[in-house]
């Protein structure tokens, strides 16, 4: 037992009124500190309090020496009569210092006559008196089978009240090949067993593992204490169905009667519940003739007679016998069951592999060894020569070899693995005998890949359309290449092809993903600027040497509604959408005031202007055609009626978010004499423009009545080669009202002409025959009864020019 003594003295040199109080009080402290170890009985001696503070028994006794404690049962007293410190009761140190890694207990002793206080501390040490211990006994993982090596399973701790080097110290696992125990040491918690699968668990081969946990202190010896650990392995559905025989073959006599079992099948399903439990179905390619003739039941396997057997007319049947288990991704396996019809039961040929490559690559030549077969018949004479044979629609035959009764598998023609990569040879032994017995054996040859295949697109070429004004960066469409080699020699890579041509010169304005075949816009597009454009995509395979093919692509841009409508008449000096029209004021109703004009750079409905009137002094007085934009009077002037009149005038588009523009023309009265006069000067103008007018219409008909004949000999030498289309690329949005759009007007004398772009709307009726070309307008306007002629010109689009009267 170890004593440790530290004595506290009084100083000396004290200020006045500490010696005043001293002179009151006479009071002294001193420190003691002991230690002893837990569980120890009672009464044992802890130190000696009056040597070690330096009294005897008699000034202790005299002076009433005791311990201070709150409480009820103290852990320690002092005996006056030896000055001892003693044990009262036995001392648990996870008691008292549960959660403390040093113990220590304070003790307050007291001296009267004068008044001493001396703290006494007992360190109380630990001793290995606890075992560790498992929450349970019994811990019950499910782990599915699935799992990977590596995962981690935490464990629940064991936990010990002892503390120090007598706490848990280590964990040990049960020896086992799948699992191994790994520990991390965590502040507050101590060591945490964590459970690692270390080998790949397979439920067929083992459904549960038992393995027992040891947690074991630092004591010497070590205590310790075991938790069961039950893994259950949970199943998944990756066992196919395996079939009992690698083939079957079987015979039965001709007139069988009907409900005769034929052979039964069997497959086992390692896997567990519905993933085990497997249905026998015939395949869905198997003959009509033979569903007539065969059933089988889907439970058991068997297969029966349904049908008349007849072995004159025919003398073996094969058929496709599929396997399923009912998991929810149902795995298959298939097996051929071979069913001779017998005449006379005696010897059956033997077929024998005695050497076979399974694989071969498809650029193998002709003549290449794939196996060695020897046949043989316990029969003699004509009963015993056995001729073999293969399936004649298979670039495989039997070549005989030197040796008797030996012939080799060779390949008899080229191999493509594309249009067959695996073969299921069906060999056939037949003997001289009468009647004559045959036997078979299937091999199965599978053709390995050569990188013999270009990769294909989708499409050839590839027509998009796409909205202008897209965002930049943003995907626009995606090419699709396809190659019916396998593995790297099918896996695509795509780029675009940037050799300075001009058809592709915007090549540096879009980018493809090399993996996915997402073209990108690196621009923004104008359908003003750019209305179509084309560029190749590679798509070049991994194999070696690569191989690599191409593709057009052309990209239709699409207009939008980005243009407002701009004024054209009238435009004042300054460039503002303002104009003065005097009138005579004995004009009559109906009277042309004057027509105001305008254009939008946009197609379509996009483009497409209706006139409104927004502003007018007087409503009587004008009227506003809301499809020319002609402003006519709608009675005759008074002389109560203003001299001048200013009109407001909307234009605006037929776009989703339509675009305007606003024209003001200044309608001022003029007496008769004066009208003329301006009228003279106007007629005179007028004239001039429309002899210019007529003059370029006429030569502009001219060429599109050329151009017009030889579209038409082109449309119909097209209509003889493929199938007429009637859709129009170019159609808007089936909510448009059906007027036609992006139109140019010109006026010569009596003739209104108007200029369409190269699109048609949903109103508009395409003419037979003429490839979706030519257009005739639904009649809207009531006013006047138009007659339309339609004729094309092309400089990069195509138009159609209607004229009315």
């Amino acid at each position: 037992m170890e004593q440790r003594k530290q004595n506290v003295r009084p100083r000396s040199g004290l200020l006045a009124p500490c010696v005043l109080t001293a002179l009151l009080w006479s009071a002294a402290s001193a420190q003691l500190r002991y230690s002893i170890s837990e569980e120890v009985s009672e009464g044992t001696v802890v130190g000696n309090v009056a040597k070690d503070l330096g009294s005897d028994k008699h000034t202790l006794k005299e002076r009433k020496y005791r311990v201070v404690s709150g409480e009820a049962e103290p852990l320690f007293r002092v005996n006056i009569n030896d000055g001892n410190l003693y044990v009262s009761r036995k001392i648990d140190r996870e008691e008292v210092c549960a959660h403390s890694s040093t113990c220590l207990i304070s003790l307050k002793t007291v001296l009267e006559n004068p008044l001493e206080v001396h703290y006494v501390e007992v360190e109380v040490i630990d001793i290995n008196d606890h075992s560790p211990t498992f929450p349970e006994d019994l811990n019950t993982l499910d782990i599915s089978e699935s799992v990977l090596p590596g995962v981690r399973f935490q464990l629940k701790p064991a936990r010990d009240p002892d503390s120090g080097p007598f706490s848990v110290q280590q964990y040990k696992l049960s020896q086992n090949q799948h699992f191994r125990l790994e520990v991390k040491a965590k502040r507050g918690d101590g060591k945490i067993p964590i459970l690692v699968v270390q080998k790949a668990l397979d439920r067929e081969t083992e459904a549960s593992y038992t393995l027992t946990l040891t947690a074991l202190d630092g004591g010497k010896p070590p205590k310790s204490s075991n938790m069961n650990i039950n893994v259950n392995v949970l199943d998944v559905n990756d066992n196919a169905p395996v079939f009992s025989k690698d083939s079957y073959s079987v015979t039965l006599r001709e007139n069988s009667p009907i409900g005769t079992t034929v052979i039964q099948v069997n497959a086992t399903d390692l896997d567990d519940g519905q993933n085990g439990e497997i249905l026998y179905l015939f395949t869905k390619s198997l003959n009509q003739n033979i569903l007539r003739l065969f059933d089988i039941n889907h439970l058991t396997g068997e297969i029966t007679v349904k049908g008349l057997i007849d072995y004159e007319e025919n003398d073996e049947y094969e058929i496709e016998i599929q396997a399923s288990d009912k998991g929810a991704a149902p795995l298959t396996s298939d097996k051929s069951v071979i069913i001779k019809i017998l005449d006379v039961n005696d010897n059956v040929p033997e077929i024998e592999v005695t050497s076979f490559s399974s694989s071969i690559p498809e650029d193998s030549r002709p003549g290449t060894t794939v196996a060695l077969i020897s046949v043989n018949d316990l029969d003699s004479g004509l009963n015993g020569k056995v001729f073999c044979s293969l399936d004649n629609d298979v670039p495989f035959t039997l070549s005989p070899s030197l040796k008797d009764k030996t012939f080799s598998l060779v390949t008899k023609s080229p191999l493509d693995r594309e249009k067959k990569s695996e073969y299921d040879l069906t060999i056939t032994a037949k003997d001289a005998g009468q009647p004559q017995l045959s036997s078979e054996k299937t091999i199965s040859v599978i053709i390995s890949d050569v990188n013999d295949n270009s990769p294909e697109f989708a499409q050839s070429p590839y027509t998009f359309y796409m909205r202008e004004g897209n965002n930049p960066g943003d995907s626009v469409f995606i090419v699709k290449a396809f190659d019916r080699d396998e593995n790297e020699n099918a896996h695509i890579s795509y780029h675009l092809s940037r050799d300075g041509a001009e058809r592709n010169k915007l090549t540096s304005f879009i980018n493809i993903n090399s993996e996915t075949g997402d073209i990108v816009a690196l621009k923004s597009f104008d359908f003003e600027a750019v209305k179509t454009f084309q560029f190749q995509v590679v798509a070049t395979d991994s194999g070696t040497p690569s191989l690599s093919s191409n593709v057009t692509v052309h990209v239709f841009i699409l207009d939008q509604n980005d243009n407002a409508p701009v004024i054209l008449y009238p435009v004042s000096s300054n460039g503002s959408a303002e104009g003065v029209q005097e009138i005579p004021r004995n004009v009559h109703a109906g009277h042309l005031v004057t027509k105001v004009r305008a254009y939008d750079a946009d197609i379509g409905y996009n483009g497409w202007l209706l006139f409104s009137l927004q502003e007018v002094s007087d409503h009587s007085l004008f009227g506003l055609d809301r499809y020319t934009g002609q402003i006519r009077t709608l009675r005759s002037f008074t002389e109560t009626d203003e001299a001048e009149h200013k009109l407001l005038i909307l234009v605006k588009d037929n776009g989703n978010v339509s675009l305007s523009a606003t024209a003001t023309v200044m309608v001022k009265v003029v007496e008769p004499k004066e009208a003329f006069a301006a009228s003279d000067v106007q007629s005179a103008a007028k004239d001039d423009e429309d002899s210019d007018v007529t003059f370029y219409l006429m030569i502009t008909l001219g060429a599109v009545s050329l151009l017009f004949v030889i579209s038409i000999i082109v449309l119909i030498a097209m209509q003889c080669s493929k199938s007429t289309d009637y859709t129009s690329k170019y159609l808007q949005e089936p909510n448009y009202d059906g007027t036609l759009c992006h139109s140019i007007q010109y006026r010569s004398g009596d003739k209104r002409y108007m200029l369409v772009g190269p699109r048609m709307s949903i109103g508009s009726t395409i003419v037979p025959g003429s490839h979706a070309n030519t257009l005739v307008l639904p009649d809207r306007r009531r006013t006047s009864e138009e007659v339309r002629h339609a004729g094309h010109f092309n400089n990069g689009s195509n138009y159609t020019i209607f004229s009315s009267f």
